[in-house]
């Protein structure tokens, strides 16, 4: 595992490089940092060129100015490629990271040779989700990131991994404790204005892997499923098990999957 660091005007982006093959760019959802494909990775750098940035604002990354953007975030992703001299890649994105795959797809598909959805949308964000988005905002700026992350981090699982495994849900709410509380707004505030991409879906011509959770209360798999059937290609996986966090849930099936869906790239 190579540790580097990207520095430019607008950010210090972070990010480790494991493995041999063919390319494939990880990209954590909110509240996260790279650090949450560990258990996948372990595996998969065997196989893959893998590269797990922490997002600007996340994990050793650091966001220099103001006006974040989905669009924003996926340049940042973009100056990685480059950095590294990697023309193309498949990129995989988990909630937030699937809304900056898909900002990436729409400004540089053709850097892309597949994408994956991890419990993520292509949907702008409704006015019930832009209304819970401001909740969570106040509450943020009230009580801090560490008391946020807290008490929203055990709705990520289903019930059932909840009750089998405490210890698991306590361990992630203890890793990211140490958000800084600005940038969870500036993500919130990001996805709140990000817009519909149900576009990209449908002209993109590769292949698109969809993993939905059956218990998903943030991403509902009635949502996953309107959106499954748009690209020209799709790879459709429910996972019955899972709320919103299956690489941690079903963790096999999801090693399992990826390994298929990218080997067939």
């Amino acid at each position: 595992m190579i540790e580097k660091i990207l520095k430019t005007e607008e950010y210090e982006i972070f990010y480790r490089v494991t493995g041999t093959g063919k390319p494939v760019v990880f990209i954590h959802g909110f509240g996260e940092d790279g650090n949450i494909w560990d258990s996948l990775i372990s595996d998969l750098h065997n196989q893959f060129l893998c590269i797990i940035p922490d997002l600007p604002g996340s994990g050793k990354s650091i966001m220099k100015k103001a006006g974040w953007s989905m669009e924003g975030l996926a340049d940042s992703i973009k100056s990685i490629l480059d950095q590294e001299e990697i023309s193309t890649a498949v990129m995989i994105g988990h909630s937030m990271g699937g809304y900056i795959t898909l900002a990436f797809a729409e400004k540089f598909g053709e850097r892309l040779v597949g994408f994956g959805l991890f419990h993520s949308s292509a949907f702008a964000d409704n006015a019930e989700k832009k209304a819970t988005r401001k909740r969570g905002i106040q509450f943020i700026n009230q009580y801090g990131a560490a008391k946020f992350l807290e008490q929203a981090t055990p709705n990520l699982f289903s019930d059932e991994f909840k009750n089998k495994h405490p210890a698991a849900v306590q361990e992630i709410i203890a890793r990211y404790t140490n958000f800084q509380a600005n940038a969870l707004v500036h993500y919130y505030e990001a996805m709140m204005q990000r817009s519909d991409r149900t576009h990209v879906l449908k002209g993109y011509q590769g292949p698109v892997l969809f993993v939905l959770g059956e218990q998903d209360a943030a991403i509902p798999l009635t949502d996953g499923l309107q959106q499954c059937h748009m690209p020209a290609l799709s790879y459709i996986h429910i996972l019955r098990n899972s709320g919103h966090m299956g690489m941690i849930e079903e963790r096999d099936k999801c090693r399992e999957l990826l390994q298929k869906f990218l080997q067939d790239q």
